[in-house]
């Protein structure tokens, strides 16, 4: 009897622990600060993942005595983020500048042409084209001539783009392909000194040349890609807004998806062209794997530091010029409405006050026609105080790059002055209008380090902790505020906040282990991932285990 009564309690007892831990999945992660950026702002210790959703979070505890798994990963009390989404890169754009000459972070302007020449010598090219300078850094305010330019390179085309894209320096020999150079170009300008053209081509002007610049193979391109992929990668990004591609750019992304070497979740912003606008009117919202298009982007300005920016007044620095309107109102309207009629997103650049303007007032129609239509606004830099309250009156979405607050700090008053600076770069005042607000990094014109994202967001400081006291301080997000706004708030630009983007049941496990810790700090230190995983399995790896 007695050996009975101790063969049920043992039997009992498996059973019950059996059914305690019943239930089968894929992956256990235990022992971790996981903060799910769910609308509760949860911190948990563990979560369980099956066939690439999470199945539940909570407790250690909980989640281990409840899961059988194949898999159990000690997080050994490391902090677990949702996959990051940068929304608003060029992948494109940052895959070509890595086939071109570097140009980037140039002090002077004697520099950029030893550069040229050094490059030029190397491979003994016959057209030079490079990409990055930035002459703020070479602590001038006004854009250089091709004098110098033309001296050293007499027979050899060159086109060398500005940091921002919205410009370039070329020389005569470039120019001269252009037959009968115009004196004036809608939505752009070529800029002449003395009445002889400079060298300096800003916004539509620069496609009086494009068409002469040697092409890089699609491989090329591909190979690029996926160098750049694995960067973001292991900064834990695993999704780009792809801020504006061509036809042919489709192809390849296709082609990278097809291969399943493209990893990444991107949302890819169709530019204005009859061939795309036949890709939307053929396949309307398109999802392909984790390829997303359903939206188009549309140039209304240009720059700030190319004084391409459309400003309600004149430039500070520049009487009797406001900059460019590159897209005319009827242009504007006419993709307007086909993005309506395809249920498409729109997506306008728009950087001075006089351009969010005219977009916040031509989103007025969208909102009447369909309330949660999500169209956004990408910089929505510079914003006349009276302009705010439309952003919330037309359910119109800002996505907005912080590290440009930082690197257009030292000479942004000088181009807008001192009364127009009080409704720029005003991510707080913007965040109070929507109540959310899409982060990017707009790469590769600023890093594509998310970290510095972060940071720049919630302590409006660069990565050399400069400005000391911060850039309008009084426009910074609080340390969560700047989290979501790389996470979950993405994601919900771009309709996808149903699947990806925070740490909850029925979610894709889409989340990265942190190498450091997460935490709100006022002197830069930067963080990696030390893996990142997408719907479950493991796309980078940092380091193996060692804890």
């Amino acid at each position: 009897m007695k050996f009975f009564i101790i063969f049920i309690l043992i039997f009992s007892f498996t059973m019950l622990s059996s059914c305690m831990k019943g239930k089968k999945v894929d992956l256990v992660i235990h022992n971790a600060r996981i903060h799910c950026l769910d609308d509760g702002n949860n911190l948990v210790q563990a979560m369980a993942i099956k066939n690439g959703e999470i199945v539940e979070v909570g407790p250690d505890r909980q989640i281990m005595n409840k899961y059988q798994a194949d898999e159990f990963i000690d997080g050994a009390g490391k902090d677990i983020i949702p996959g990051i989404t940068d929304a608003h890169g060029h992948m494109f754009y940052y895959a070509k500048q890595k086939l071109r000459l570097d140009l980037n972070s140039c002090k002077s302007y004697e520099e950029l042409l030893v550069r040229t020449e050094k490059y030029q010598e190397n491979g003994n090219k016959m057209f030079v084209v490079g990409a990055g300078w930035d002459q703020s850094l070479w602590g001038e305010n006004n854009l250089p001539n091709n004098k110098k330019l033309n001296a050293l390179f007499p027979s050899i085309p060159v086109c060398l783009y500005r940091v921002d894209g919205h410009a370039a320096l070329v020389n005569d020999c470039l120019l001269k392909k252009v037959i009968n150079l115009p004196t004036n170009v809608d939505g752009g300008e070529i800029v002449f000194e003395n009445g002889v053209p400079s060298g300096m081509l800003i916004d539509n002007a620069m496609n009086l040349v494009e068409q002469y610049l040697p092409k890089n193979h699609p491989a090329e391109i591909k190979n690029a890609i996926l160098e750049i992929q694995e960067e973001l990668l292991a900064y834990g990004v695993t999704g780009v807004h792809e801020a504006g591609i061509s036809y042919s750019e489709i192809k390849i992304l296709q082609d990278l998806v097809d291969n399943k070497s493209l990893k990444l979740n991107v949302y890819a912003m169709l530019l204005d062209s009859k061939r795309n606008r036949e890709f939307a009117l053929k396949h309307g919202i398109y999802s392909y794997k984790n390829l997303t298009i359903r939206s188009f982007k549309m140039f209304v300005d240009g720059a700030l530091g190319s004084r391409g920016a459309l400003l309600k007044n004149d430039y500070e620095d520049q009487l009797n010029h406001r900059g460019v309107q590159i897209s005319s109102l009827k242009e504007m309207q006419d993709l307007s409405d086909l993005s309506i009629k395809l249920n498409y997103q729109l997506n306008a650049h728009c950087i001075g006050d006089s351009a969010n303007a005219l977009v916040l007032n031509l989103y007025h129609q969208v909102f009447d026609a369909k309330k949660d239509h999500r169209w956004r606004i990408e910089h929505a830099q510079v914003i006349d105080p009276q302009d705010f309250k439309l952003f919330s009156q037309f359910a119109v979405f800002p996505s907005v790059q912080p590290i440009h607050a930082i690197d257009d700090s030292k000479w942004a008053e000088k181009r807008l002055g001192k009364k127009r600076l009080n409704g720029a770069y005003a991510y707080r005042s913007l965040l109070e209008q929507f109540g959310m607000l899409a982060l990017g990094t707009d790469f590769p014109i600023a890093s594509l380090n998310p970290f510095l994202t972060l940071f720049a967001a919630n302590q409006r400081k660069g990565k050399d902790n400069l400005p000391k006291n911060g850039f309008e301080v009084n426009q910074s997000l609080t340390f969560q505020q700047s989290l979501k706004g790389i996470t979950i708030w993405p994601c919900f630009a771009a309709f996808d906040e149903y699947k990806r983007g925070s740490i909850e049941i029925g979610k894709e496990a889409t989340f990265v282990v942190l190498k450091k810790p997460l935490i709100e700090q006022n002197e830069f230190s930067d963080n990696f991932a030390l893996f990142t995983f997408m719907k479950g399995k493991k796309v980078y790896s940092g380091e193996e285990l060692s804890f």
